[in-house]
């Protein structure tokens, strides 16, 4: 193909996951999906090799891209069929985060796949908001091996009822569900048409042709870190569970553009649920080196062609069933991150930023409350941005999702219409950022006050260990989580990680860390 033709390609293929998300976001009922836009959507080749995907969620999009070959061979495929996952050693991330995946075909030929990820605030664990402090997978929720949830174009209402029975609000989890599936088929529909349009032959060659465009563009941007082993190490705060300062080691192997990491110094595996699905570290990994590709680079898989990973099986990285994982994909996601531009730093100091926030800083709570007469139970789960590293030519950004989340906070409103919460605050906290010649950003302060009894989970991270600066740059400041009773008005100081059940007039203030500072002041 020439290159017009091709960038006219990558833009189509790319519109449709930029539509699915549309219709995703449109259709959905919960603050999670509509406002948060916690979900992603990409489209996939027969193989399950990952050919577009719209700028959603990097933690969501590197888990698919790396595990869903695994995923659609395993199935029988028929037209018309949908199929939902969300176990996270079968290509998933961590229980509240609900796969769909639809095939193609075109004149009974397999032509590809269209896939969609979404966070539901409600997965059935044990605690509200299916974040809980757990020690094995059983206590996050409901496990869901790839099933058929719609066969031969015919929804499984009894798969379906099953599964949003388990939630605390079946309703509003019914309507999410919905969500996804219109989204699918609406990438079904606009698939279709494209490769209809060119015809099946051309768009093989098409895929052929970006898959190798995009490998090409990595290659160039990567030959500029120069030859050689980087190594570099950074720990978690804790598990959850008594285990601190849990170490993430890695060693970038770099040669002619190619990029091999690997992870053997890595603590084992913990008790708490900070460990990792292989595919969540791959997705951790694969982002770091997709940030200094060109912005034209396509979101397929040539550009992940050439990095590879060694992640001993067992470890905090590479988990064994039945381990906890909830807080992995979100908590780990973002140290590996922290990991792997730590040593980037090593070999391309004035590309690399300072550590970043480095915590998606994440709150679960719900409870039941009476509406008419009736009691309802609720659910609701956030992230919460801080402070951006800073960089050799730019300063961090203050009160920001960094890295493994491109969510959006849920708007006051919203939130205050939907749940017993009032916000009180919500500001930047001033003075959180690493001083340097570039100053990190700011984090931010969020404090809700619990209109009613209500069970909190909090998974954060960076309470102990701040972010770091590069180049002289300072240290960001660690996140603070507080607690105050009303009936007490003291602070009281949280755990990083801590469950806590709360009354009418309580307040939780959480305090996010700020972004390193990039080099010294003069």
């Amino acid at each position: 193909m020439d290159s017009i033709s091709l960038s006219i390609f990558a833009s189509r293929i790319n519109a449709i996951c930029e539509e699915m998300g549309a219709v995703l976001q449109s259709t959905a009922l919960s603050p999670n999906i509509k406002d948060r836009l916690d979900f992603s959507c990409a489209v996939f080749d027969p193989a399950g090799e990952l050919c577009a995907q719209a700028a959603h969620i990097p933690v969501h999009l590197g888990s698919m891209a790396y595990a869903m070959s695994g995923i659609v061979t395993a199935v029988e495929w028929q037209a018309g069929d949908m199929v939902v996952v969300n176990d996270p050693y079968l290509g998933g991330t961590h229980l509240p985060d609900v796969t769909l995946i639809a095939p193609l075909f075109i004149d009974e030929v397999l032509a590809g796949f269209v896939a969609n990820r979404a966070h539901h605030a409600d997965i059935g664990a044990t605690t509200p908001g299916s974040m809980p402090i757990s020690k094995t997978l059983d206590e996050e929720g409901v496990i869901i091996p790839p099933t058929f949830i719609v066969r031969g174009g015919v929804i499984d209402e009894a798969m379906l009822s099953e599964i949003t029975g388990q939630s605390r609000n079946s309703f509003q989890s019914h309507g999410d569900y919905s969500a996804q599936l219109s989204a699918n088929r609406c990438g079904v529909v606009r698939l279709q048409a494209l490769i209809e349009l060119m015809g099946i032959a051309s768009f093989r060659e098409a895929l052929v042709a970006l898959n190798d465009y995009a490998e090409r563009l990595a290659l160039s941007s990567l030959s500029e870190i120069p030859d050689g082993r980087y190594r570099f190490y950074d720990v978690m705060d804790d598990d959850g569970m008594g285990q601190q300062d849990i170490r993430i080691e890695v060693e970038v192997h770099a040669k002619q553009g190619r990029m091999h990491l690997d992870f053997a110094g890595t603590a084992q595996q913990v008790m708490g649920n900070i460990n990792c699905p292989l595919s969540v570290a791959a997705a951790a990994a694969f982002y770091v080196f997709r940030c200094l590709m060109p912005v034209q680079t396509p979101a397929c898989a040539g550009s992940f062609r050439p990095v590879t990973l060694s992640i001993p099986e067992g470890t905090l990285l590479n988990a064994r069933r039945p381990a906890a994982v909830a807080a992995g994909n979100v908590e780990t996601s973002t140290r590996i991150v922290d990991v792997v531009m730590g040593a980037l730093a090593q070999a391309i100091p004035h590309k690399i930023p300072a550590a970043s926030h480095g915590s998606m800083n994440n709150v679960a709570m719900g409870g039941v409350v009476m509406r008419n007469g009736i009691e309802q139970a609720w659910d609701y789960y956030e992230t919460t941005g801080g402070g951006m590293g800073a960089g050799a030519e730019m300063d961090g950004l203050s009160a920001v999702q960094t890295h493994m989340t491109n969510t959006r906070n849920t708007p006051i409103e919203s939130l205050e219409m939907h749940y017993p919460l009032r916000l009180r605050r919500y500001a930047i906290r001033d003075g959180s950022g690493g001083a340097g010649a570039r100053q990190g950003g700011n984090g931010v302060i969020r404090e809700y006050e619990f209109l009613a009894d209500t069970t909190v989970t909090l998974l954060t991270e960076r309470r102990h260990h701040a972010p770091w600066g590069l180049a002289g740059g300072a240290a960001g400041s660690a996140g603070i989580n507080r607690f105050v009773e009303k009936t007490v008005d003291a602070k009281q100081r949280l755990e990083a990680k801590q469950r806590l059940d709360t009354h009418a007039g309580d307040r939780l203030i959480i305090e996010t860390p700020g972004g390193g500072g990039w080099g010294k002041v003069e």
